[in-house]
């Protein structure tokens, strides 16, 4: 709020979510004239799972990971954060605002190591995003406008370890095989699904040293449930190098070449 008020900001109330141990806590700013919002945690705390419940994002869920019928103890180090949003005109959403893990092989001191750590890796960021799902179809099946966005560090046809899970973790989010009424819409991820070898928009930028190069990834999404995609939306990514509005205003592009190796995604909604 004080970055807010130092640039003169709209967007000048935040609320955050559960604390991370990475500190790097998931944060809403928001426009206090034009919606409410607080922090609305569902499910049950400290790992709890009644009949049918999805537990809390800063507890456990316990899931298979290795097929060996004895689940593991899954949590996020960044739990997601989960809102109750009204407008100003009573409409009312829920927004779960997302950092998945990482598939990096952080650490690792061969290629046998980094296979390894790789495949682990994948392994938990994809029950992560069973977790996540379980809960969106909870909302989907409350009838609730929902808003799922941020990092997943996955996209379709990211990488080879793909193939050995059939599915990458954006697809189970967004529920790709489930009735239509559970699915979840992103324009960005619909066009790498069907354009599997075709060009794709990208939302990420990395320095590859040893190749001398950027390598560039579809990493972040804003999916919205159907009544909400039936409305039209307008999404943008904006990407300097692909955007051309941005990238004829010097201080924009330069500010977001800067910024991150990330570019910021926006949804517009009229509601």
């Amino acid at each position: 709020e004080r970055f807010a008020a130092h640039y003169g900001l709209r967007t000048r109330r935040a609320v955050t979510g559960f604390a991370s141990e990475t500190e790097q806590e998931i944060t809403l700013l928001y426009d206090p004239d034009r919606i409410t919002a607080r922090h609305d945690p569902v499910g049950e705390p400290g790992g709890k799972k009644s009949e049918g419940a999805v537990p809390r994002f800063d507890s456990v869920f316990r899931y298979d990971l290795d097929v060996d019928t004895a689940p593991e103890q899954i949590r996020f180090s960044k739990p997601p954060l989960e809102l109750a949003v009204t407008t100003t005109t009573g409409r009312k959403l829920r927004l779960i605002g997302v950092h998945i893990k990482s598939k990096a092989p952080h650490g690792a001191r061969n290629p046998a190591e980094a296979n390894r750590i790789a495949i682990d890796n994948r392994r938990k960021q994809r029950a992560q995003c069973v977790w996540l799902r379980q809960r969106v179809v909870e909302h989907l099946v409350a009838g609730d406008s929902l808003i799922v966005l941020g990092d997943f560090n996955d996209g379709p046809g990211l990488d080879e370890y793909e193939r050995l899970f059939g599915h990458s973790g954006l697809e189970v989010v967004l529920g790709t095989d489930a009735n239509p009424g559970l699915q979840l819409f992103d324009p960005h991820a619909q066009m790498t699904l069907r354009q599997r070898l075709g060009i794709t928009p990208t939302t990420a930028r990395f320095w590859l040293a040893p190749q001398k190069r950027y390598f560039e990834a579809l990493l972040d999404f804003i999916m919205v449930s159907p009544d909400l995609a039936a409305t039209a939306p307008q999404w943008r990514i904006w990407h300097p190098l692909n955007d051309p509005a941005c990238w004829r205003v010097p201080e924009l592009r330069e500010a977001l070449l800067t910024a991150s190796d990330h570019f910021p995604v926006t949804l517009d909604l009229m509601l």
